[in-house]
């Protein structure tokens, strides 16, 4: 381990978050792999049922107000909304001539929207037949708004812990964006739009993702061509 002792703190940050990026890689390949073979199949049900009223599963427990509210929760995690915020965050970024953190963010969740895009296609996994309290028009694996909403979120998380030199500041955004994440998933899993493992595998993969794009940004400034200012 001598040569962990001659690495630098950033030096070891950086290790750590590639070894994070492979550990949530190696998840979503393991979920993916038991999704195909059916054995999450007893799993995914059994979650599902039990956030829906007994002897009529296309309806979610709970009052009409708790499922309008989880309406409103999930669309925290739609194309609209974290486009929307993306194109602010970007446009401050720009207008402050911080373009270094302007690509980086562009980078993160653009790239991460292409990824789920793919991921989508290549597995095509059918969604629950529990989707008449919201509308949907990709495939079930993984949850696309799990996905975008762990890559968006964390990614600005970790841009504006970045920026604060408190740690308690570091610390509360790294989990207010923990939290928005496991709130957009949950919300699916509410509706009845997607099983468990699309939302795990949303999660990790999303997580992997921005973890990444996190690694590789603080590489290329390390190097030198990254810088705030083009």
């Amino acid at each position: 381990m001598g040569w962990w002792k001659n690495l630098d703190p950033v030096e070891r940050w950086m290790m750590l978050g590639l070894g994070g990026v492979a550990a949530l890689v190696a998840l979503f390949l393991r979920i993916a792999s038991e999704v195909g073979e059916g054995e999450t199949t007893t799993f995914d049900n059994s979650v599902l049922m039990a956030f829906r009223v007994p002897g009529h599963p296309s309806e979610p427990v709970g009052p009409a107000w708790v499922q309008e509210m989880a309406r409103d929760l999930t669309a925290l995690g739609s194309f609209a909304v974290l486009g929307l915020l993306v194109a602010g965050v970007v446009l401050f970024l720009l207008l402050s001539n911080k373009r270094g953190r302007a690509l980086f963010v562009l980078v993160s969740v653009l790239g991460g929207t292409a990824i789920s895009t793919v991921l989508k296609m290549s597995y095509d996994r059918p969604r629950p037949e529990l989707t008449e309290v919201a509308r949907v028009f990709t495939a079930s694996f993984p949850s696309g708004h799990s996905m975008l909403s762990a890559v968006t979120f964390l990614t600005l998380g970790a841009l504006l812990s970045e920026l604060q030199p408190q740690r308690r500041l570091k610390v509360y955004f790294i989990s207010v964006a923990v939290l928005l994440t496991l709130i957009v998933g949950i919300s699916r899993l509410y509706l009845g739009v997607h099983y468990p493992t699309d939302v795990l595998a949303g999660w990790a993969a999303g997580a992997a993702w921005a973890a990444l794009c996190l690694v590789v940004a603080t590489w290329l400034r390390r190097r030198g061509k990254l810088r705030e200012t083009a």
